[in-house]
């Protein structure tokens, strides 16, 4: 991914780890998990912890984290209050990601069912390297899709963080014989 030349960034912490964020002037352009995979080369950026959007998202974050939304709240209507830059993806990692925003709080999908409500309904691995490369964790909710059978499958943050997320948002999430989430 190419990021915007005038990308700054600052961490913050959340209940699974320090958290990257990201913005251009554009808009947000990424959360990161610390040891995420496809965690980008921050160092050319600069640090900035009075950025307006960093200092928006980063409130967003902290009522999300503290359970101050809206049991039904999307990630759309949170995200209407911050401007997002996803330029860095193709258009149709675009697609896959302004679709992820579209998955309610507590709610999941498989990533056939993400396919689909793309237009491209046999392209499910494809949708599935998209999700796996959504640059905005939590925000744009990668963490809400789900194997074919509502198995929990990979995130690029770890499946423990994903686990995390669900049970945050009180997602129904398959469970085995021993009743550990999957």
């Amino acid at each position: 991914m190419q990021f915007h030349p005038e990308t700054c960034h600052k961490t913050i912490q959340s209940p699974w780890g320090a958290l990257t964020l990201a913005a251009n002037p554009n808009g947000l352009s990424g959360v990161w998990f610390e040891n995420q995979k496809h965690f980008p080369d921050t160092r050319p950026w600069t640090l900035s912890n009075q950025h307006p959007t960093l200092v928006q998202t980063e409130q967003v974050l902290r009522n999300y984290f503290d359970q101050q939304w809206l049991p039904a709240c999307s990630a759309r209507q949170a995200l209407q209050k911050i401007s997002v830059d996803i330029s860095t993806g193709t258009l149709f990692q675009q697609a896959v990601w302004n679709a992820l925003m579209s998955i309610p709080m507590g709610q999941t999908c498989s990533y056939g069912e993400l396919a689909a409500a793309i237009g491209r309904p046999m392209a499910i691995r494809a949708v599935g390297t998209a999700v796996g490369r959504n640059p905005i964790s939590i925000l744009i909710p990668c963490h809400r899709v789900m194997g074919s059978q509502g198995q929990i499958t990979g995130y690029a943050g770890g499946i423990w963080r994903k686990q995390a997320l669900l049970k945050l948002e009180n997602a129904s999430i398959l469970q085995d014989s021993e009743g550990q989430a999957q």
